[in-house]
């Protein structure tokens, strides 16, 4: 092989080299930051009429807005049931999910009454369920069906994973560092625009048990004084003009 043909031959392995190296960190980059599944959760009920259970696949959505998430909770089956109808906006779910990973705790998500009517002794369909998803810590959080109430013509219907189901969502997430749950800056009053949080962090700081006096207190105090000063000195004027007035 001649030199010249050596070198290109050179340059076009380095070439495929480079490529491929830029190939693999678009892959990486590229790599997606959330990973969901559809998971069938094993729902065992608690209701007024008894115990009932249901397994409904549920998955987990998020949608990233600023910092936070909107996260969408969906049940694809119907879960427990009621032995009379359920008028139209007679049902009211809620339901909380369980944080693993990065965070631990659980999130809130609730989702508006059934907008038909619900027949008797059918599995109730529970409308998807929202809730918003602020992170506190940075790393992989995992989202998991946790405890589903369900309120209904003054009664509650709670049911409880049985089966021990895995996560629906998971999300690489970038926390705030703690700065938004701290009240730090409201506490000291050191920031104009967190006067009402400053005044809180103020109360805290003295315990709140004696409250503080100011001039307006003092003028109210001294008034006071006065006034019982006035009210003894008639009482006396009156007592000595009973005593030297003469006797008939």
């Amino acid at each position: 092989m001649s030199h010249t043909h050596r070198h290109a031959a050179l340059g076009r392995g380095a070439a495929l080299a480079l490529a491929a190296a830029v190939a693999g960190s678009a892959a990486l980059l590229s790599a997606p930051a959330a990973r969901a599944a559809t998971v069938d959760v094993d729902y065992k009920c608690k209701t007024p009429i008894g115990d009932k259970s249901a397994v409904s696949p549920i998955d987990i959505k998020a949608v990233k807005s600023g910092s936070a998430y909107k996260l969408t909770m969906s049940f694809q089956k119907g879960v427990s049931s009621s032995p009379v109808e359920l008028g139209k906006g007679a049902m009211h779910p809620s339901a909380l999910i369980r944080l693993g990973g990065a965070e631990t705790g659980t999130l809130q998500v609730s989702g508006p009454a059934n907008d038909q009517a619900i027949p008797a002794n059918t599995p109730i369909k529970i409308s998807d369920l929202s809730g918003t998803y602020t992170p506190k810590k940075t790393g992989k959080v995992t989202f998991t069906a946790s405890t589903l109430t369900i309120k209904a013509l003054g009664t509650t219907t709670t049911c409880t994973p049985g089966n021990n189901p895995g996560p629906s969502l998971s999300l690489d997430v970038t926390g705030s560092g703690g700065t938004s749950g701290s009240g730090g800056a409201g506490g000291s009053g050191g920031t104009s625009g967190s006067g009402t949080s400053g005044t809180s962090g103020a109360q805290t700081s003295s315990g709140g048990s004696l409250p503080q006096t100011g001039p307006a207190d003092s003028a109210i105090a001294l008034g006071t004084l006065g006034a019982t000063v006035l009210l003894t000195g008639a009482a006396g004027t009156l007592w000595l003009t009973r005593r030297r007035r003469p006797r008939a």
